[in-house]
């Protein structure tokens, strides 16, 4: 393979320019591909033979890290460090060496350019088949607005609105495959620049966790967009004569057989493949919400008619220390109490897409202004088991008898992990949602009765 230029005259690269091109070589070298062992450890443990798109999505999210925890600006700074050591040693060893780095410039650019493609991809599959930020749960439609912190109030003001967040996956998709060809590579960067630039800005004022994430795949674009960015200075903004760009690739032979045998694999395995496992996960299996059915026929929202604790008969009161105000059963296995209990906040805000429903923490995180507990069905002996969502309450295990008097009742019975014993009688109220009945109608233009 040989890159050619269409003037058939090489560029001139001076001392400076090649000291920096080695460093920076060496650095998204570093950035894009995979080279510690923590990415290989997660790859070996990937079943290939039931793949599913949340482990096609963390392989692809992946990057380069020194700590176990997540990604972090301080992992950029030892990046950095090491290419600029192997940068003055590369320098070193070239020193008196006159031949140019156009070759090496372009496949570096090649490889940036699918990385970055890959991301996009990943991303914009799980906004297309609205995943990512899922429409609001019961619960979360029960819990008041200030008991949210912004990141979550966020991830609920997306998923309400599935249709926006299709389109925004959408952008993505098209900005990846675009990024796959080489003449329309600098208008894919740009276009992304302007896009997850508003997602840096985002996580910045929403506390989201894809701050760093969201700024290399920036820093990616640039690298990818500077290619032309003087040419498009020049034209657009000095209005001057400009001249096109001034080299190609010149594939032959093997070269050209194996180019076209590995993009098309990476359509194959990335945009196909990726994007089939999706939209079937979307409806057999979202990764924010649990897929282990609840009780039948019992999501809803349930007013706690009757509390005894201890024995005691324990009123209404909304200042209560335990008594429960509501309780929320949700379509899946989650039943999710409302309480004057107070709640250590899950303040995770990484963005994980686990894949059993134990990882699956979403709906706990992010408020305090309910307990979250998923639960185990004993149907033979009428019990549910529960288990606190919040990982700060790990101990918050215990057992529940359940009976169904009737279709709107549920009582409870048994001891709590805090040694209390209660009995509840929950009855369910026929309360109707505004995101739902405007939905049936006309939205404002039509009138609302609820």
């Amino acid at each position: 393979m040989g890159i050619t230029s269409q003037t058939g005259a090489e560029s001139r690269w001076n001392a400076p320019e090649k000291t920096a091109f080695r460093i920076l070589f060496v650095y998204l070298l570093l950035q894009v591909l995979p080279l510690d062992w923590k990415f290989y450890s997660y790859l070996a443990k990937v079943d290939w033979t039931e793949l599913a798109y949340q482990d096609i999505f963390n392989l692809a999210r992946y990057t380069t890290r020194f700590s176990a925890g997540p990604a972090a600006f301080t992992d950029w700074g030892i990046i950095f460090g090491i290419a600029v050591v192997a940068g003055l040693i590369w320098t070193y060893r070239d020193a008196g060496r006159t031949d140019n780095y156009d070759k090496l410039y372009y496949w570096l650019r090649v490889l940036v350019r699918y990385r970055l493609a890959l991301a996009i991809l990943a991303y914009g599959f799980i906004k297309f088949f609205p995943l990512q930020a899922p429409y609001p749960s019961l619960s979360s439609l029960n819990t008041p607005y200030g008991a949210f912190n912004r990141w979550k109030l966020f991830s609920l003001s997306l998923g309400i609105v599935p249709s926006y967040e299709l389109f925004l996956g959408l952008v993505e998709i098209v900005t990846g495959l675009l990024l796959l060809h080489r003449k329309t590579a600098s208008i894919a960067a740009f276009i992304f620049l302007i896009f997850c630039g508003n997602i840096f800005m985002s996580n910045l004022a929403y506390e989201g966790g894809d701050t760093v994430y969201s700024l290399y795949l920036i820093t990616l674009a640039l690298f990818i967009f500077s290619f032309d960015l003087l040419r498009v200075v020049r034209l657009l903004v000095l209005q001057l004569p400009t001249a096109p760009n001034n080299f190609r690739p010149s594939f032959t032979g093997g070269w050209k057989v194996g180019r076209v045998a590995l993009k098309s694999a990476f359509v194959l395995f990335f945009v196909l493949i990726y994007g089939v496992k999706t939209g079937t996960g979307a409806r057999k299996d979202p990764y924010q919400y649990p897929t282990a059915k609840g009780l039948a026929a019992a999501a809803g929202l349930y007013n706690v008619s009757t509390y005894v604790l201890n024995g005691d008969t324990v009123t209404y009161s909304p200042s209560h220390p335990k008594r429960w105000q509501n309780v929320v059963f949700e379509e899946w296995n989650t039943l999710s109490i409302r309480s004057n209990e107070p709640v250590v906040l899950d303040s995770n805000n990484a963005h994980l897409v686990p894949k059993a429903d134990t990882g699956k923490r979403y709906e706990s995180e992010g408020t305090n202004g309910r307990h979250y507990y998923s639960y185990v069905i004993d149907s033979v002996h009428q019990r549910l088991l529960l288990s606190n969502r919040n990982p700060h309450y790990q101990h918050d295990v215990f057992v529940l008898q359940y009976s169904r008097p009737s279709a709107g009742r549920v009582v409870l019975a048994g001891i709590t992990a805090a040694k209390d014993s209660v009995l509840v009688v929950l009855d369910k109220l026929p309360k109707k949602y505004l995101l739902e009945e405007a939905a049936k109608g006309e939205g404002r233009l039509r009138k609302l009765k609820l």
